[in-house]
């Protein structure tokens, strides 16, 4: 058979781009400063966010409110934030992108400190819900301007560090939260810090963060944008982004419902244990801080060096590793919601292990995301997979779970007012309510391992989609198989055949013909 030959500048060199870096030694200056910028708003970002969980005694009692409408101030929060994503998506592919962040920062930041002078519980649901669309802007578009800088292994590491501050900005956020109001003796306090925080993230996404041209690390920075209906048809018919999606939304329930009622149902469980019933709701949001900050830093890197060394074997190592992560959490968390009211060492140990499972996929998650969706599309899925996951996924788990354990707690009240038997009721209706995140966290699972079953072929057609001369088989190999095929390419022995799956044998003939000549 006639080996077909390569037309010129069709190489991978090109592909990337002439001034793409390939190593951490090659990032520029300035990209190290639009990373630096972009972590530390995304930090701050969480830190906001899990702030009130970590004083939420404090506010329930001020506000005199029950389990479900402690768990509307997290709800209301996140419904503003997916139900703005997509416009910000919208926005984010076709107009600057650095002062739609800077915009947004600068509302939650203000939201957030007018929230702080809030004396009616009415008034402090309404600024939580416009912290959201603030939220909204940053983190659609951030993740699309790292897509944009970097590309592959060394966009997987970026990925890792802005993931990074997820659960670190999350442990900060209790921290913060609970040891401010201590100190200042008022919960107020605790919502004044990250505002502070804001303001100087505007400054920097104004003056310092250089925003690339989108698509400039694959070489192509000349893509035009196409209308939103058909960026929508396109991601629905998407096997690989949908389904990743649907995983990130398990993921997002579970995460959301655990990371707003976790230290309060320690701190139930803590109350049962005798000679620990005078421990304080801040001791509890603390450690648990430390928890998850300390899950965070080993957990995000993990998965990052995980994906980067095993899908030089396994092409489909991305989704695999999100979905065993997960299902490796879900007994780690119900152990520790068994073993919250006897041993709290021993739970916390349990959610320790179970965070540092489940933080394994933040990265590999977005990092799927970019490699599957062209580039001038990115800012939309982005926003769809915002709106889907927190739609279905920590919008409503947090109220959920509480009005469910007020309804548990309505049929195991008992009929007299002894203080044990209360903290029982408090106690078990939470418990209850949150192990029906386990069955949501193993559908999670499932839909990452079914997303392997096609991540290979999606991945090919968005690099077909942003170059069409991708379309020959001999560039298909080079590309995507060089990691199982190098040794039959390297060595011109046939025999290595075996090793690849799902390619035409006559195809890697010609490419060995190729490299002959």
């Amino acid at each position: 058979m006639e080996a077909p030959s390569i037309p010129p500048n069709n190489s991978n060199e090109r592909l990337m781009g002439n001034n793409e870096p390939k190593t951490l030694s090659t990032v520029t200056r300035s990209q190290w400063f639009t990373i630096a910028i972009l972590c530390y708003v995304n930090l701050i970002n969480y830190m906001d966010r899990y702030t009130v969980a970590g004083i939420m005694t404090d506010i329930k009692d001020q506000f005199n409110i029950t389990d479900d409408k402690a768990g509307l101030l997290q709800t209301v929060f996140v419904i503003t934030y997916m139900l703005f994503a997509p416009l910000f998506g919208y926005l984010g592919d076709r107009y600057n992108r650095k002062y739609l962040m800077a915009f947004g920062v600068f509302l939650w930041g203000l939201t957030t400190l007018a929230g702080s002078f809030m004396n009616r519980y009415s008034s402090f649901l309404a600024l939580r819900a416009l912290v959201g669309i603030g939220e909204a802007s940053y983190s659609t578009i951030a993740p699309t301007i790292i897509s944009d800088l970097f590309v592959k292994d060394l966009r997987a590491k970026m990925l890792a560090l802005f993931y990074f501050a997820i659960p670190v900005g999350s442990g900060l956020g209790y921290i913060v939260g609970s040891e401010t109001a201590r100190f200042a003796g008022s919960w107020h306090w605790a919502l004044r810090v990250t505002p502070i925080m804001g303001a100087a993230a505007v400054f920097l996404i104004i003056f310092v963060v250089k925003e690339p041209e989108r698509g400039e690390s694959e070489g192509k920075s000349h893509l035009a944008a196409t209308s939103w209906m058909e960026d929508i048809c396109k991601l629905i018919k998407n096997p690989s982004f949908m389904l990743s999606t649907m995983g990130f939304m398990c993921v997002s329930f579970v995460t959301g419902a655990l990371a707003w009622w976790g230290p309060d149902f320690i701190y139930r469980g803590v109350k049962l244990q005798p000679g620990r019933e005078d421990m304080k709701l801040n001791e509890v949001s603390f450690s648990f801080g430390w928890i998850a900050m300390l899950a965070g830093i080993l957990g995000v890197p993990l998965g990052s060096i995980l994906s980067q060394k095993l899908r030089l074997k396994v092409p489909q190592a991305d989704p695999l590793i999100c979905g065993i992560g997960v299902l490796i959490s879900t007994p780690l968390f119900v152990g520790a919601m068994f073993t919250a009211r006897y041993h709290l060492i021993l739970c916390y140990i349990l959610i320790f292990f179970g965070q540092l499972a489940i933080n394994i996929n933040w990265a590999i998650t977005a990092d799927i995301l970019l490699y599957v969706v062209i580039p001038t599309r990115r800012s939309t899925a982005e926003a769809f997979q915002i709106l889907v996951s927190h739609a279905f996924g920590d919008a409503g788990s947090p109220y959920f779970i509480g009005a469910l354990a007020d309804f548990v707690a309505s049929k195991l009240r008992p009929g007299n007012s002894l203080s044990n038997a209360e903290n029982e009721v408090s106690y078990y209706s939470l418990q209850y309510s949150l192990f029906t995140t386990s069955f949501v966290e193993v559908l999670g699972g499932v839909f990452f391992l079914v997303t392997a079953t096609y991540i290979i072929k999606d991945k090919l057609n968005a690099e077909r989609e942003t170059d069409p001369s991708m379309g020959l088989p001999v560039i298909t190999v080079i590309k995507y198989l060089w990691a199982t095929t190098k040794d039959a390419i390297c060595t011109c022995d046939p025999s290595h055949l075996s090793r690849i799956p799902e390619v035409p044998r006559h195809t890697v003939r010609d490419l060995l013909q190729i490299k002959e000549k």
